[in-house]
């Protein structure tokens, strides 16, 4: 698994770094231009005809008071300037309000097109990434960092396009402060730069508590989630775990709300203090604008420009700094956002991959084939080495953990060897194209999802870019036995299933098992793979499914696994795991004979019918 990029320490955020993660804007705002082109030229256009506004408004003001002062006991003079001036600060002062607010809701469909296209991102790279990596906390965590940076950089986008629209409106002013007194810009620099510092100071203090916070906040949701879930509510009930998870809550939260306090309490500490300076510096330059003015050397209207300019530039220059602050905060999560994307599967599609064979002509071959998981030292199998014939009807057999559904996802590609090689037709099964190997096996696994969709969508994720095609969903439906059961919903195959959403039906578990058996049905696969596919039927409804099953995957490859012999016992040939390994192999009577492993378990099942 790729590293996340330039992973910054938690507890120590320099002025470097923050400068240094300012890096990640370019690519920040590619991806909003390809969230929307023609809302981010808007945004950018009307910021800056925004950005000359403040002094445009102020240097008007200022000719207004000077021709007052001028006309003041002269009444007989003509107004119509000063009239002219006073319609002309009122047209700026409308346009400014219109900018404002064409800024805003501009501002407000690019940030949600953005959360909407970026997520969309999050998502299909997701879907890129191999299955292990999904199975790792780190990786998650990485994950959970990623899709909050959807919403958040929301907030980033408006930071950084105000902080270019301020810059532009400073670089005004500061050319109107200059023409009159440059040194009231070093007096303004000294009166804010003491709350920058520590702006920058508790920002860094506060994503380093954000990010260290990242698992156990991960925890706090999932305990939300299990204190009040339709899913978990039965065994909240009847085990009385109400007040475990409510208690678990409780001290998350409370330590939550510790740690952001003491934090929060120094910060409002502290910013008051350098508040304090800042207003300190602005009133000595109001004062020595003021004596300026009482000594003849500027004008009342240059006292009133001088004043809101000085005024103006200090709301902006601390607005600017503290605003770099939360920025270059928001520069360094991107780290977390762009660096999930440099996350890299090692399953992916090979250059100049071969088709899938049609038919399948010598079968799978397993050579010394072992797995082991990310981050544990146990084989989840090792030394594997069989032959999975065409047609050949296939039947893993074992305790819990011995490897079975393991043994599966290897075929599927979903994991690839830790050592070993797996071989189809003779080739190994990494030179094949993965979409067209995974389309040629029809999988049902024990944990398959209930989507809260429709009867139809539910079936037809088995095949989806066929869910338009109702006449293909009603035969696997069929060859499911599931068609009864769309038969009994009020709106058939458009039903909603599952609580979450109105009109939602919730099934039992038999029929939820036979909505995802019609899945493996959905596409003419060559090898049909079934995970405990009849755990939740009854005796007879499991007869009935594998009657069906026997009669549609003749010609065809097929993998059961069960714990119940009575299914196993329908395999053409047997594997019995234990731990990993292949303990036995040979069909129900070869491996009854044998009195092994496989005839010890039989007999203990078929002890307990008795």
């Amino acid at each position: 698994m790729a590293k996340n990029r330039n992973t910054i320490p938690t507890e120590n955020i320099t002025f470097k770094d923050r400068l240094a993660s300012l890096k990640n804007l370019p690519g920040f705002f590619k991806l909003v231009w390809q969230s929307s082109p023609s809302k981010t030229a808007i945004s950018f256009t009307l910021r800056i005809l925004r950005s000359a506004m403040p002094v445009a408004l102020l240097y008007v003001g200022k000719l207004i008071i000077d021709e007052v002062v001028a006309l003041n006991g002269h009444t007989s003079k003509d107004l119509h300037y000063l009239w002219e001036l006073v319609a002309l600060e009122f047209a700026l002062a409308v346009f400014t309000d219109g900018l404002n607010r064409m800024i805003n809701l501009t501002d407000s469909l690019l940030g949600d097109l953005f959360s909407n296209y970026t997520s969309m991102r999050i998502m299909k790279h997701a879907a890129t990434l191999d299955l292990d990596q999904f199975e790792d906390s780190v990786f998650y965590d990485k994950l959970e960092r990623a899709r909050q940076q959807t919403v958040g950089r929301t907030v980033l986008l408006s930071q950084v396009m105000g902080q270019i629209q301020d810059f532009i409106s400073m670089a005004f002013l500061i050319t109107g402060l200059i023409a009159f007194n440059p040194w009231l810009i070093l007096l303004l620099l000294l009166a804010i730069i003491p709350s920058f510092l520590g702006e920058s100071y508790f920002n860094s203090k506060n994503y380093a508590l954000s990010r260290s916070q990242t698992p156990e906040r991960r925890e706090l949701d999932y305990v939300r989630y299990l204190g009040a879930s339709d899913e978990t509510a039965k065994e909240v009930k009847i085990f009385g775990l109400a007040d475990f998870i409510t208690n678990r809550f409780k001290t998350l939260s409370d330590k939550f709300y510790a740690d952001n306090s003491r934090l929060s309490i120094r910060r409002a500490g502290w910013g008051t203090f350098f508040s304090v300076l800042g207003t300190m510096g602005y009133y000595a330059a109001y004062g020595f604008i003021i004596y300026d003015t009482v000594q003849g050397r500027s004008t009342v209207g240059s006292l009133t420009f001088l004043a809101g300019s000085f005024r103006q530039l200090s709301g902006l220059m601390e607005m600017m700094l503290s605003r770099f602050t939360i920025v270059s905060q928001g520069a360094i999560y991107l780290n977390d956002f762009i660096g999930f994307f440099e996350i890299k599967p090692k399953i992916t599609k090979t250059e100049n991959a071969i088709p899938f064979p049609n038919p399948i002509k010598n079968g799978f071959i397993f050579e010394n084939v072992g797995f082991q998981y990310h981050n544990t030292t146990r084989w989840a199998n090792r030394n594997l080495n069989f032959e999975f014939k065409p047609g050949e009807k296939l039947a893993l057999v074992g305790e819990n953990g011995a490897g079975k559904t393991t043994l599966v996802k290897l075929l599927a590609r979903l994991y690839d060897p830790t050592e070993g090689r797996i071989l189809l037709d003779g080739k190994d099964l990494r030179e094949y194209d993965l979409d067209d190997l995974r389309y040629n096996l029809g999988i049902i696994f024990q944990d398959y999802i209930r989507y809260q969709m429709s009867f139809q969508q539910n079936i037809a994720v088995g095949n989806i870019k066929e869910v338009d095609n109702l006449d293909l969903v009603k035969k696997a439906a069929q060859e499911s036995l599931a068609d009864q059961l769309a038969l009994k919903l009020t709106n058939g195959y458009q039903q909603a299933l599952g609580r979450k959403f109105n009109d939602g039906v919730e099934l039992s578990g038999g029929e939820w098992q036979k909505v995802a058996l019609a899945r493996a049905y959905m596409k003419e696969a060559q090898v049909l793979i079934l995970d405990e596919p009849t755990a939740a039927l009854d005796a007879r409804a499991e007869y009935e499914v594998f009657q069906r099953f026997a009669e549609l995957t003749k010609g065809k490859s097929a993998v059961l696994i069960s714990h119940r012999f009575s299914t196993a016992r329908l395999a053409d040939r047997i594997l019995v795991l234990d731990k990993g390994t292949l303990l036995e192999s040979g069909t129900h009577a070869q491996l009854l004979a044998a009195n092994g492993r496989y005839s010890e378990l039989f007999h203990l099942q078929a002890m307990g019918y008795q």
